[in-house]
Formats: C-alpha cells, sequence, structure tokens
C-alpha cells in the first residue's frame, strides 16, 4: 500500500532505511547518521510544501520516495528534486516504481512543471528507474563529492511533467 508519510509514526523506520544509506553507501552525501527527531523534522518540513509517500506492507514502511524544492529561488517554485529510498532487502522487487509512478502522478495533479533527479554514478539501478519514466540525463558532473576516501561523480536527469 502506498500512503502520505505520517511524520511522528514513520520517521524511525525511515531514518533507519536512510542511515543504512549514509553509512553503508554513496548515494547520499550525506556522512552522519540522523536521528529520529531530526528526521520526524525534515520530514513535517517537506510533507508540508510537496507529496512525501511511503510503500507499507503488513504494517511496515518498506520504502519511501519525496519530491522537495530543486533550488530556493522562487522562480524554480514549481521544479522539484525527487527522491526515492527503498530498505535494503527489498530493493529490485518494484518498490521503487512503484513509489515514483504515485509521486509523479500526484506532482503533475498538482501542477508541478519539470522533476529533477540527482544521481551518484556509477548507479545502474537508479539511471534505469528514471529513464524507464523518461527522464533524460542533462548533465553530468565530474568528482564534485568525496566519501568514504574517493571522488564521486553526479548526473542529473529531469522528467517534463506537464
Amino acid at each position: 500500500m502506498i500512503r502520505r508519510v505520517n511524520p511522528q509514526k514513520d520517521a524511525g523506520t525511515i531514518c533507519e532505511i536512510y542511515n543504512y544509506y549514509i553509512t553503508e553507501t554513496v548515494v547520499t552525501f550525506e556522512t552522519e547518521p540522523m536521528g529520529v527527531e531530526a528526521m520526524q523534522r525534515r520530514i513535517e518540513t517537506i510533507a508540508g510544501r510537496f507529496p512525501y509517500l511511503v510503500y507499507e506492507q503488513d504494517g511496515r514502511v518498506l520504502g519511501y520516495c519525496y519530491a522537495t524544492t530543486w533550488h530556493d529561488r522562487a522562480a524554480y517554485e514549481r521544479t522539484v528534486e525527487m527522491s526515492v529510498y527503498l530498505h535494503r532487502d527489498w530493493a529490485g522487487k518494484g518498490i521503487g516504481h512503484q513509489l515514483y509512478q504515485e509521486l509523479i502522478d500526484r506532482l503533475r495533479q498538482e501542477g508541478f512543471h519539470v522533476a529533477v533527479a540527482t544521481i551518484t554514478l556509477p548507479n545502474t539501478q537508479s539511471v534505469a528507474l528514471h529513464e524507464n519514466f523518461g527522464f533524460r540525463k542533462v548533465a553530468h558532473f565530474t568528482e564534485v563529492g568525496y566519501k568514504f576516501d574517493k571522488w564521486l561523480d553526479v548526473g542529473c536527469w529531469e522528467l517534463g511533467l506537464q
């Protein structure tokens, strides 16, 4: 089942899912694990303005996705950046696709114009997910992030929503 996030109920599980990506992967450039209270505040801030969805099965959150501000300037207000994170044991089972489909549908209904995805490279699964929805690569930045003692590239993909 896909539903809107409940910050108080879901922050702990979302924090657990996300902290794995912080401490074990280069998917996110954050380097310090988050606490539940900080995650709850982050969720509340994002969900107050943008769609923030969770995938729940048998009462357990297995993944989540959201849209957020791409840049802070007023002229960007109809452009969003999308993110999706899955519990590591549930990746590759179609949950990310289902979450993204629902998120894109809601963004279109709410009148957003463009969605952007920023992907640490290489990441064939994430690239495939985005390109499956029609995202196209529009930028490649070389060695802009440094994590786990190595320089990392980042690519940007965009999707017109209207």
